[in-house]
């Protein structure tokens, strides 16, 4: 079993422990499960983005432990202040140390926030509207094409963004109406091995009015410009700042680098 497999065994039995705590009644009562939620396609569009959205990360399975020093509010209010499109917060506890009180806490940006978790169950879509989410993430390795559909157009019911994260070439027929934004993850989730190169050839099969977003393994400016070249408006990077000792600092540093690249038609 690798551990994409486990984490989605854990990830069933996990739901249906939190649905025996928490009713859907319950969390709909919630104080953001109103809110008006924000846009990242629109986010990431706009002229003179970044385009990044940034992740805060405590550890991975791969990695262990990558940083587990630092504050989300602090970490969060410096990806925004500092150019962030976006951000992505890890909820999953037992793999990646993250937690909804994360999302919670990040949730005093005023930008869009990407729940990042194994979404597998409609409850997990209210869970994430619940705690402020503007976007979920849904993985095709651990869906169906059916199952995609189904849970993006539940989260479109409740104005919620969905972001479809892409490994190969086969799960391309994940893709439906719902799922404007399209990740591709150039590491893969069972090898953990990082293929850019392989990224750029799937992603030319992506519809064009869909907005591609490059994940992982992203290590260096020259990385976004060539994605960029390639028709990527996102690039969603968190192990690069998170790895440091000060994450704001490095993401800083990171942003001010990108403007000092050539002008490109569709951001800096």
């Amino acid at each position: 079993m690798n551990i994409l497999e486990q984490i989605i065994t854990y990830k069933r039995s996990d739901v249906e422990k939190r649905r025996s705590e928490i009713s859907v009644s319950a969390l709909e009562e919630s104080f953001y499960f109103n809110r008006q939620t924000l846009s990242l396609k629109d986010s990431l569009q706009k002229e003179s983005t970044t385009g990044i959205i940034a992740e805060f990360k405590r550890r991975s399975p791969s990695k262990g432990i990558i940083n587990d020093k630092v504050s989300v509010a602090d970490v969060t209010k410096a990806y925004v202040e500092n150019g962030a499109s976006g951000l992505s917060v890890l909820t999953d506890e037992k793999f990646f140390a993250g937690s909804d009180e994360d999302l919670l806490e990040a949730r005093i940006n005023d930008i869009p926030i990407l729940r990042k978790d194994f979404i597998i169950d409609e409850y997990q879509v209210i869970e994430a509207k619940s705690i402020g989410a503007d976007v979920i993430l849904l993985i095709a390795a651990c869906l169906t094409p059916d199952e995609v559909r189904q849970l993006s157009a539940f989260a479109r019911k409740l104005d919620l963004e969905v972001l479809l994260e892409l490994h190969d070439e086969s799960e391309l027929e994940h893709i439906c109406e719902e799922t404007e934004l399209i990740g591709v993850n150039n590491r893969s989730l069972k090898t953990f091995e990082v293929n850019i190169e392989r990224s750029l050839k799937m992603s030319e099969q992506i519809p064009n009015n869909k907005i591609k977003i490059a994940e992982s393994g992203i290590n260096s400016v020259d990385d976004i410009m060539l994605f960029r070249e390639n028709g990527f408006k996102g690039f969603l990077i968190g192990e690069l700042f998170m790895k440091e000792a000060d994450p704001a600092i490095a993401f800083e540093e990171f942003v001010n680098a990108l403007q000092l690249m050539p002008p490109h038609s569709e951001g800096f």
